[in-house]
């Protein structure tokens, strides 16, 4: 089975928030919000859309050092899980590097500071979706943990926003990978169709 994975494309740093999923969720939640740009009372106006959907994606994902422990892997004895979190969390955490610059910068009064941008991040969940993403949400439940306090057990729990072409600017990597997302779901909902058309005539009997 493939593994689903949450990625930050970063080019100062391209391995610094990779994920991939120790375990797939059990279940995905998908929350997706009509945008109809139309008014109540207007009949010219209320099939109009001023965009695709506002989706939220919710799920868990689980993470064991059981099985790392038992083949003395060292890194595991040495750090449990902290790894595996720290590359999750990076995904809503500004550079370091950047904050430094930024700080000095300000201090020596040469420039207006403009907070620093995150990671693109991806959602992977197989090969017909890969979604760029925003994280709304993100708990971290530390459920066992080993002699030193390393946890090595833990579910995190995460809402993502799904980005559009709509936020994003038309030279924006993720402005195309949406797009190329959506024409893919069109492609598959007129497959689902065909397969009901010959259903139709059992309306009406």
């Amino acid at each position: 089975m493939r593994k689903g994975a949450l990625i930050g494309l970063d080019p100062f740093n391209p391995v610094a928030s990779v994920t991939v999923f120790q375990f797939n969720p059990e279940k995905l939640t998908r929350t997706l919000g009509p945008q109809t740009s139309g008014t109540a009372g207007s009949i010219f106006e209320t099939e109009r859309l001023k965009g695709p959907p506002e989706e939220t994606i919710k799920f868990d994902l689980k993470f064991d050092a059981a099985d790392d422990l038992d083949i003395g892997d060292g890194i595991t004895e040495s750090l449990g899980l902290y790894p595996q979190l720290s590359a999750l969390e990076m995904l809503v955490y500004p550079k370091s590097a950047l904050v430094i610059t930024n700080t000095v910068l300000l201090a020596t009064g040469t420039i207006e500071v403009i907070p620093p941008t995150g990671p693109l991040t991806l959602f992977v969940w197989g090969p017909q979706r890969i979604l760029p993403v925003q994280i709304k949400e993100f708990t971290i439940e530390e459920q066992k943990f080993d002699s030193n306090l390393n946890p090595i057990e833990a579910k995190a729990t995460l809402a993502l926003r799904v980005l559009s072409y709509n936020d994003l600017s038309l030279t924006h990597p993720g402005y195309w990978i949406f797009l190329l997302h959506q024409i893919a779901k069109e492609v598959f909902a007129t497959i689902g169709s065909i397969g009901n058309v010959d259903n139709l005539d059992e309306l009406f009997e």
